[in-house]
């Protein structure tokens, strides 16, 4: 099981593994661990990345960029079409009302929707991470900023579908950077103490996200979230572009919005300029060569320049700031540490503004840009069942209130109740009940549509069918399941209407059989859809919910509560029962699960989500056969510039002058074909061009090769030819070393030696007399296979052990050792101080007397 986590930014992504016992964020095929989130079409293929952002001035109107917050927003959305003049590529809506992006792709025009473009980076992402696993990716957890709606979250969700991937998690970025701080720290408070409230500040590319947390030992508990989806680094590249259009036009009278490629430029450079400020207080030059109209440009800033220009930018930060500690009800000196991660938090300005409202010193201990990944990584870690790590809770937050509202019937007042608060704990189950006669619908929304960045309050709408009134024509009982779920997303999980019917006391001891709504370790939510007033309880406080006496469910209804709730209180019951009275009829309750027909503001269709994935796949093949074709040219290419450079230098004596004049004019050839006509030909053509060529450059390589190894190949073969020899003459010599192998396995080891030195005698004379743009007499291979031939038959022979020879035993042992051996024991004896002290067995006394004899 793979353990990844993706940070989706607006600007850049990064891919965070689980391996070797700890999280690693690995780097894509530029050794960047930074991958930019830009994707460009072309006319055979797309790419993805670090390449897609190299074509964002050449490729302009068909390189697209800033798509994050697109996601699950209608194409008339005011905060599209405010972002639409800002683009160079072009905004279109697609069928279903969503924001499309229409380029040529193939040339030709496509329209792609915004989770199509987000697979398609989530593509990479996945290829980046299996590269480096070594193995394919499919389960992961994506990070998603807090201020994200349900629309912008299901969309999202989409788009890991479309790419195959199995989101575990949509984990909001705040919560992924708490998680990556608190699981290493080891000086936590106990459970029981105070815990430590730490505050953690995100300024990156698009927004500014703020959340308070709270730490224990193995513990997180976000306490709340504030944020400003608009203020990001951005914007402060925005006020340079802007200060250095107008002084441009004064200076150079150009109009440079009026050029989406010079804008571009501008854009590029004023971000690199922010960021030598951040380290520079001096003046600063801008100079940019040809800017427009064959014009060099040039500029200067300095860092109190820039302050002063984004003042206002600036004092939008205190507004979260102050949200969030009216939202946590804590002073500031009960905050213990500020951690400030994400890029624009390097502006001295940014950090200065921070530590002033907090009146502390910020800290940056988490590494600013891979913070969110690593977190999301080890939440991937504590999901997957193939790691084991850490014990350690993460409890989120509702970054908005949610209300319920349902369709009435004609004697009651309207129904509407709100069941989640702001910074409601999550994920978190509720429970409702409802007395109905027929399918009832429920409409979930958010309460207060002012603090949500998004045009559309609505959430979803969900109808409970399948009902109709009890045997006795009242009302059923429905109880209605609602969830925020690990995604964040809000809905209406089960529906099941209560049945109640008599069995008889022998025929089951069960009250119940089954059907209690779990409650997931939150509160279950009783609502009593009547009119008056609605009552909430904590689970189990009651066993039945009523609004008041008058509108009394009728008796049978009331037995049948009095019957459900828990064993505790039917024990309670019994334990107050009267004198035995006449027997009363058990109670069974039964659940009965009801279908739910859903309907979110924002959710892909079944048949568009299946063509984008078939899409999607047909694209993966194209880039897969596009860079296989671009492979085989760049190897003929490559073949070309590196056999004419060795044909003039290393290849120069391995070729004779008829050969080398035909490979010269092939490769010449070969060269002007590339730049004309085979400038875009079938990856087939280009392999039989390697052929063509490799005909006569693979014999030119092959004698270089053998000349160059064939003089190491025969002194291996004559080392071990001196060696066997020498052998071979001790052995003659009468050596004691080698007397115990036999003549005729001697004289078969000398034979073996003769002939292959004669052998050997004989090639090096033949290849003597060859020239070296000849093909040689005897081949490096063939040199090898005679060595091989002498090691095997000689090595055997000359190895083998000598004969064990067993000594006769002697009659009269000196401590269990034969005579033979005893003037070894007796050396042995001598050098070791006697530790008898008279108790020693009677031959080792002896031993001892003969040593010092």
């Amino acid at each position: 099981m793979s353990v990844v986590g993706f940070d989706l930014g607006f600007q850049n992504c990064h891919v965070a593994i689980a391996r070797a016992g700890g999280i690693e964020t690995v780097a894509n095929e530029f050794s960047d661990r930074c991958t930019p989130a830009v994707v460009s079409f072309g006319t055979k293929n797309r790419t993805i990345g670090v390449a897609a952002k190299n074509q964002l001035i050449t490729n302009a109107t068909n390189t697209v960029y800033n798509f994050k917050t697109f996601h699950g927003r209608e194409f008339s959305d005011p905060f599209v079409q405010k972002e639409r003049s800002n683009l160079a590529y072009e905004l279109v809506p697609t069928n279903n009302g969503g924001v499309g992006v229409k380029v040529m792709y193939m040339e030709d025009g496509h329209v792609f929707s915004v989770e199509q473009i987000t697979a398609m980076l989530l593509t990479k992402l996945k290829e980046t991470a299996e590269s480096n696993l070594k193995k394919p990716v499919t389960d992961c957890v994506i990070s998603v900023p807090s201020f994200f709606t349900d629309a912008n979250r299901r969309s999202l969700l989409d788009a890991a579908q479309i790419v195959g991937l199995n989101c575990l998690k949509l984990m909001n970025d705040m919560t992924a950077v708490a998680l990556n701080y608190g699981i290493y720290k080891q000086d936590l408070p106990a459970p029981e103490e105070k815990p430590k409230i730490v505050v953690f500040v995100d300024m990156g590319h698009s927004s500014l996200q703020l959340s308070a947390c709270a730490f224990n030992k193995g513990k997180l508990k976000v306490l709340g979230t504030a944020f400003d989806p608009y203020l990001g680094g951005r914007n402060f590249d925005e006020m340079l572009v802007e200060y250095f259009c107008g002084e441009f036009k004064t200076k150079y009278r150009l109009d440079v919005k009026s050029k989406i490629r010079a804008l571009l430029r501008l854009y590029q450079e004023c971000e690199k300029l922010k960021k030598l400020m951040s380290s520079n207080s001096t003046d600063l030059p801008l100079n940019i060569e040809c800017f427009m109209n064959d014009l060099d440009v040039s500029g200067r800033m300095n860092r109190s320049q820039f302050e002063t220009l984004c003042a206002d930018l600036l004092q939008r930060i205190d507004a979260p700031l102050h949200s969030l500690m009216e939202q946590i009800q804590l002073r500031v000196e009960d905050i213990s540490s500020v951690e400030v991660i994400g890029g624009a938090t390097r502006i001295p300005a940014v950090k200065e503004r921070i530590t002033k409202f907090f009146g502390k010193d910020v800290s940056t201990t988490l590494n600013a840009d891979e913070a969110v990944a690593r977190g999301c990584a080890l939440q991937c870690a504590i999901l997957s069942p193939a790691f084991k790590v850490r014990e350690f809770s993460v409890t989120d937050v509702v970054p908005y209130p949610i209300s319920l509202r349902w369709n009435t019937e004609a004697d009651e007042a309207e129904g509407i109740h709100e069941v989640y608060s702001r910074n409601h704990a999550a994920p978190f189950s509720k429970v409702l009940t409802f007395y109905r006669k027929n399918p009832f619908q429920l409409e979930a929304f958010y309460s207060d549509p002012a603090t949500i960045p998004y045009p559309e309050p609505k959430i979803g709408q969900f109808v409970v069918q399948n009902i109709s009134a009890s045997k006795d024509g009242e009302k059923s009982k429905v109880k209605v399941k609602v969830r925020v779920n690990t995604h964040g997303i809000f809905s209406v999980s089960t529906a099941s209407v209560v049945e109640k019917m008599e069995v008889e006391e022998k025929e089951d001891q069960c009250v119940e059989s089954g059907v209690e709504m779990r409650n997931e370790g939150a509160t279950e939510t009783m609502e009593n859809d009547k009119p008056v007033q609605q009552e909430t309880h904590i689970a189990g406080s009651q066993p039945q919910v009523q609004t008041d006496g008058q509108h009394s469910p009728p008796p049978p209804e009331s037995t049948s509560e009095e019957h459900k709730v828990t064993e505790t209180e039917k024990v309670s019951e019994k334990k107050s029962d009267k004198p035995p009275e006449a027997k009363k009829p058990k109670i069974k309750v039964k659940n009965i699960e009801l279908p739910i027909e859903t309907s979110f503001v924002w959710q892909l269709g079944k048949d568009l989500l299946n063509m984008y994935i078939e899409n999607e796949g047909r694209m993966i093949l194209q880039d897969k056969l596009e860079k296989e074709r671009n492979d085989a040219k760049n190897a003929v290419e490559e073949y070309v510039y590196e056999c004419r450079e060795k044909l003039s230098g290393p290849y120069s004596k391995c070729i004779c002058e008829e050969d080398l004049s035909r490979l010269s004019e092939l490769l010449t050839e070969t060269e002007n074909w590339l730049y004309e006509d085979g400038e875009d030909q079938p990856r087939q053509v280009y392999v039989e061009k390697l052929e063509e060529l490799k005909k006569l450059g693979t014999p030119v390589h092959e004698r270089y090769r053998e000349a160059a190894e064939r003089p190491k190949m025969f002194g291996e073969l004559g080392q071990k030819l001196q060696h066997y020899a020498k052998i071979v003459e001790e052995y003659n010599s009468q050596s004691e070393t080698y007397q115990h192998i036999s003549v005729d396995n001697m004289k078969k080891v000398e034979k073996c030696v003769r002939e292959t030195m004669e052998w050997m005698n004989n090639a090096m004379n033949a290849q003597a007399k060859q020239r070296l743009d000849q093909n040689p007499a005897v081949y490096v291979h063939e040199i090898k296979a005679q060595r091989d031939v002498l090691e095997s038959s000689c090595h055997r022979i000359v190895t083998q052990p000598k004969p064990k020879v067993e000594l006769p035993k002697s009659d009269n042992p000196v401590n269990g050792v034969n005579h033979k051996n005893e003037n070894i024991q007796a050396e042995k004896n001598k050098t070791a101080p006697s530790q008898c002290n008279g108790d020693c067995h009677p031959n080792e006394k002896e031993t001892i007397d003969m040593d010092l004899d």
